[in-house]
């Protein structure tokens, strides 16, 4: 079977040109209403953000304290890329790895999320009077 069309790849458009799928749009803004709003960061960034800096200031390898923590290479940066949500054996395992306790670990991870919601939200928080800055987790 012989073709006389050029080398390229032909490219079929599987969606009307202009529309985007709602994955795609951008996280600061609201579902089709509304002003836009900022997202609040998910946990499993806050915590895997701390577990990166601990270990870049410690100028340690992600090797070296993955196998120090018995925990996967891959895993352990996909939970350091917040793609991952860890259990709480693992995060104490990378945490214990770092030389910091699990408590160490989530109160850096609950003082960043302060830092970066109080930073979106204008330095105030709505309602907020006491000043209460301990870690809070419920089940």
């Amino acid at each position: 079977m012989t073709n006389h069309l050029p080398e390229e790849a032909r490219v079929i458009p599987l969606r009307p040109p202009g529309t985007r799928p709602a994955a795609a749009r951008p996280a600061t803004t609201a579902p089709h209403h509304g002003p836009p709003v900022a997202r609040e960061p998910l946990w499993r960034d806050l915590v895997g953000d701390v577990l990166r800096r601990e270990r870049l200031a410690q100028e340690r390898t992600l090797r070296d304290v993955a196998d120090a923590a018995r925990i996967s290479m891959p895993y352990l940066s996909e939970v350091e890329r917040g793609r991952k949500e860890a259990s709480s054996e693992v995060l104490a395992a990378a945490a214990h790895a770092l030389g910091l306790g699990l408590g160490d670990l989530l109160s850096r991870a609950q003082g960043e999320l302060t830092r970066v919601t109080s930073r979106h939200a204008g330095g105030s928080r709505r309602g907020a009077s006491s000043s209460y800055d301990g870690l809070c987790l419920a089940a």
